[in-house]
């Protein structure tokens, strides 16, 4: 195979769910399969290639609407597909979330044992995200997708979470969500950041080029050739005790909301203290040409503006040198909250499931969404900070701490609880729609 093919990007052939931005507001659907039957498992994916959006499908008739669909390595073995390629794929993928989770701080409440069924298990083979500007239309996309599994007694859907996110584009934490996009090369999508450099796109599709010079493929390559790897997470949000951690440790409200901004690294409105340090600027927070323009290397290497253990620097610290090469462990990552807000000013919990369907997108397991998960959420020596772990998403068991630098003295927050519990999640494979066909054509 040529360079040149190697480098152009085949969006035809990749998933849309794979490089494209998400509109504003949306809803979305993770519906979770079975294979019962190898030959209906072999006509779903048949029917899937069929349905299944493509990067180039940029102009649906539904709008900003579409279906993609993503297999587990036990979906894969259902299916047929021969051990000697099922070797060939990454060997976080084959082991599974579950078998990881010790690793990814997923112990505890947090554990496999306390995941939602089937979630973790060998009974998840197929997952189909569906996703749309509204319900009816996501409805509608689901109908578009339906007669891809229903008639086939074999497959069964075993798992369904609905997804929303508001007007507001926040969290059920309160924070603005899905600012930060990386800009990947050929993907014909502008990133976030008009400061980065585009990355190759051999780091987040099988078949190309990726920053070390390498080349992630499979055997046979059309097998993996313009796929993913992407992970789906279940994250329920402690929403009351996080607000209540705000107050007990806040001077008062001005000081509440300066807390949360920087424990975050951003101000609830989605203004980076990067821009807007003292104070926070909803306009800033709400303009997309400017609410991620930043670095942090040149003008706050010590944290005293963004706190280097902060949430958005621990996930992304752009051009700051820690563990090596950031750019080595960038990732594609979306968040579609779940479950109904708790409303405003409520500091007690009212029982109700909320929180954040979590999605990692990239080509290596490995240096990306596990070395982030393990490396940066769960342990603070890249950030100078000890053992000391994300103060929202890390795995605190509240003995743990964190600081905020500042002058003359510095500020420490103590007792941090787990404000995220970990509900189930799965590692899979999202073929290219060529390798969808060729699953759908395996025999024997």
């Amino acid at each position: 195979m040529s360079e040149q093919t190697r480098s152009t990007l085949e969006l035809h052939d990749i998933q849309r769910g794979v490089l494209s931005p998400r509109p504003t507001p949306y809803a979305a659907t993770y519906i979770l399969f079975r294979i019962d039957d190898r030959e209906q498992g072999r006509e779903l994916m048949r029917r899937a290639s069929a349905v299944v959006t493509s990067a180039a499908d940029t102009v649906s008739p539904l709008g900003e609407t579409w279906v993609s669909i993503a297999l587990t390595y036990h979906g894969l073995r259902a299916l047929g597909v021969p051990q000697e390629s099922l070797d060939t794929f990454a060997w976080e993928f084959r082991q599974g979330m579950a078998a990881r989770a010790t690793a990814l701080g997923d112990v505890g409440e947090s554990g496999p044992e306390h995941w939602e069924a089937p979630l973790g298990t060998s009974g998840v083979h197929v997952v189909l995200v569906a996703l749309a500007p509204d319900s009816a239309l996501l409805e509608a996309a689901v109908d578009r997708a339906r007669p891809a599994y229903e008639a086939l007694p074999g497959v069964t859907a075993v798992w369904r979470q609905n997804c929303h996110a508001l007007p507001t584009e926040t969290e059920p934490f309160g924070y603005r969500d899905g600012i930060s996009h990386p800009a990947v090369e050929g993907s014909g999508t502008a990133g976030s950041n008009p400061l980065e450099t585009p990355l190759k796109a051999g780091e987040f599709v099988l078949g190309y080029r990726d920053e070390l010079g390498g080349i992630q493929s499979t055997r046979p390559e059309v097998l993996g050739r313009n796929g993913s790897y992407v992970v789906f997470r279940k994250l329920h949000q402690r929403v009351a005790l996080f607000r209540q951690y705000l107050k007990d440790n806040s001077t008062g409200p001005e000081d509440e909301e300066l807390l949360a901004a920087k424990i975050m690294g951003r101000w609830r409105s989605g203004a980076p203290l990067a821009l807007s340090p003292l104070r926070d600027d909803p306009t800033l927070g709400a303009d997309r040409t400017r609410n991620n323009t930043f670095l942090y290397e040149r003008d706050d290497s010590a944290g005293f503006t963004t706190p280097c253990g902060c949430h958005i620097r621990r996930g992304n610290p752009r051009d700051a040198s820690v563990a090596g090469e950031p750019r080595l462990h960038r990732m594609i990552r979306r968040g579609t909250a779940y479950g109904p807000p708790l409303p405003e000013g409520v500091l007690e919990d009212d029982g109700a499931d909320r929180g954040l369907m979590f999605t990692f997108v990239g080509a290596h397991l490995g240096r990306q969404f596990e070395f982030v998960q393990s490396q940066w959420m769960n342990d603070g020596v890249f950030f100078g900070a000890g053992d000391a772990r994300d103060p929202v998403v890390g795995a605190a068991d509240g003995s743990g701490d964190f600081t905020i630098p500042r002058r003359p003295v510095r500020r420490r927050l103590a007792g941090l609880p787990r404000f995220v519990v970990t509900r189930g999640g799965e590692y899979c494979f999202m073929p290219g729609l060529t390798a969808l066909r060729r699953l759908g054509e395996l025999t024997g």
